[in-house]
């Protein structure tokens, strides 16, 4: 399959997908999901991937349809916001569509996503199609097999139409790179999408796709979800396969969507055990397929917010969050102010040990090369250079450390059910600011030390969801971090959509690319 660029031309010469879109009534009106007039709730592209699943196996839209939909989405959008890179051309993906209606039509249904378009993030391989990792270095490197959390993707039914831009080597919360360039966020299309996974975050919110994949180590998968206004879930590490090595469980594969029933859906796909992934776990996916209601009545939410003060916070980001608490609330929970008895600069210096020593042993040799090593960005060689220093001792300690983190972090899982606090410490940012330097008059020594914020789910290797909080002075979206007990994801995702009914966010405010409103 070609990955050369999605080409205007190519779509505009398509007479069957403009033919298709146009059936389809493509319009942008409104303010909200609330006041959307009929002819735009009824676009495919708008509803929900559960109930686009349904539509599609009852044959009431065809996969050809849907597909000239987002593609046409994506002609229209994605020059501005940069979102989908390396994308298929489009005749062969109209072809893929054909061919999955001919195979409903035989009564063969391969799954919930069922001719679902989506693009994987640039990390993970899809066959044929790029993994550049946002690097020069890998701008040629066509997978020749698929991630197994994507394999199983297509098995239920997904079509690959490109790869989701990411930062270099996804370090860092913000969505740059020399190959693609920068993804702007879905609500303005000048600010930061976060990252890494910030083309899934405004992919999803601009409707290019109904689902996304992504990846978290810090933040990956919550960060951009905050950022626009979307849900990304950071399962217990192992739950999603991650890779065929034993490694320290910090990264971890997530699905991320527009809701959390469609999340949690994605999960059910995603996760379980495979023998290839040595640290999977050997759970029962089908779990994450059940109806998340559940009476929240007497739970008990404990709030972090700032850990007292600890954290630099942009004006505006704590008192949103706060404000948001209150759905908690509306759903019988509790809420009141929580701590968790350790250092949090200690915490920071722990996990400092652990970026560099697996940063270093992934980019090892990449770095010893001096003619590769120049084409690394300046945060790459950081990191690997901060690893030099290292001893086994160092990583010894930084474990032990971070198991005495765990060890508190159940402690306050004693008195709460959950522990709440913002996923980001400032709004969305200019995105040709490559990081904030300094917040509240606090300066910001590393490349992600504004970002702290999510080290204390990624250490405590509990799953975090991140759910939309609502939107700053600014207009720009923000997200709040729900940490559930560990193998409890479940639960997570239950409370996060008690949650997501209250506020409503994600599901009523739509970005005003989609509004005909200009930020």
């Amino acid at each position: 399959m070609s990955t050369t660029r999605f080409r205007r031309r190519a779509l505009l010469r398509n007479s069957a997908i403009a033919g298709a879109a146009s059936a389809l009534s493509v319009h942008t009106m409104g303010a909200s999901a609330m006041d959307k007039p009929p002819r735009l709730r009824e676009n495919p592209m708008y509803w929900t991937a559960l109930r686009l699943s349904k539509a599609i196996r009852q044959k009431e839209v065809s996969c050809k349809e849907v597909m000239a939909a987002h593609l046409s989405q994506t002609q229209s959008l994605n020059p501005k916001f940069n979102a989908l890179v390396s994308l298929a051309e489009p005749d062969q993906l109209m072809a893929q569509a054909q061919e999955y209606d001919a195979e409903l039509a035989r009564g063969n249904y391969l799954g919930w996503m069922h001719g679902f378009p989506v693009a994987i993030k640039d990390l993970a391989n899809a066959k044929g199609f790029v993994t550049s990792n946002g690097s020069p270095i890998f701008r040629d490197n066509v997978a020749d097999d698929d991630s197994i959390h994507i394999a199983r993707m297509k098995r239920a039914g997904a079509i690959v139409t490109g790869k989701s831009n990411v930062p270099e080597f996804g370090l860092g919360s913000q969505s740059y790179n020399t190959v693609f360039g920068t993804t702007k966020n879905a609500y303005d299309g000048k600010s930061t999408a976060g990252g890494s996974s910030g083309g899934a975050a405004a992919a999803l919110a601009l409707r290019l796709q109904p689902v996304a994949d992504g990846s978290d180590f810090m933040g990956s998968l919550r960060n951009p979800a905050a950022y626009n206004n979307v849900i990304g879930f950071r399962p217990t590490p192992g739950l999603v396969p991650l890779s065929r090595s034993f490694i320290e469980e910090l990264p971890c594969n997530g699905p991320m969507a527009r809701n959390v029933s469609d999340t949690a859906r994605l999960l059910a796909t995603m996760a379980g055990f495979d023998a290839r992934s040595p640290t999977s776990l050997p759970i029962d996916s089908s779990q994450f397929e059940q109806p998340l209601d559940r009476d929240f009545k007497g739970t008990r939410i404990g709030w972090l917010g700032d850990f007292s003060g600890y954290l630099a916070m942009q004006e505006g980001v704590l008192e949103l969050s706060e404000k948001a608490l209150s759905n908690f609330e509306t759903v019988g929970a509790t809420v009141e102010n929580a701590s968790v008895n350790f250092s949090m600069a200690e915490l920071w210096q722990i996990w400092l040990v652990f970026r560099h020593w697996l940063n270093r042993g992934r980019m090892g040799e990449l770095f010893e090369n001096e003619k590769l090593r120049r084409q690394l960005k300046p945060e790459a060689v950081w990191e690997a250079q901060g690893a030099a220093d290292l001893s086994a001792l160092d990583v010894y300690a930084a474990s032990a450390g971070r198991a005495r983190w765990y060890a508190a972090v159940q402690s306050a899982f004693q008195r709460y059910d959950f522990l709440v606090l913002p996923t980001a410490q400032v709004f969305p940012f200019d995105a040709d600011i490559h990081w904030p330097t300094s917040i509240a008059g606090r300066s910001m020594d590393t490349y992600h030390r504004w970002m702290e914020v999510v080290i204390p789910g990624t250490l405590a290797g509990c799953p975090v969801i991140n759910v939309p909080a609502g939107f700053g002075a600014n207009g720009l979206p923000m997200g709040l971090q729900i940490i559930g007990p560990r193998y409890q994801d479940f639960s997570v995702l239950q409370i996060a959509y008690a949650y997501e009914q209250a506020a409503r966010w994600n599901l009523d405010v739509l970005p005003g690319a989609l509004t005909g409103k200009t930020a």
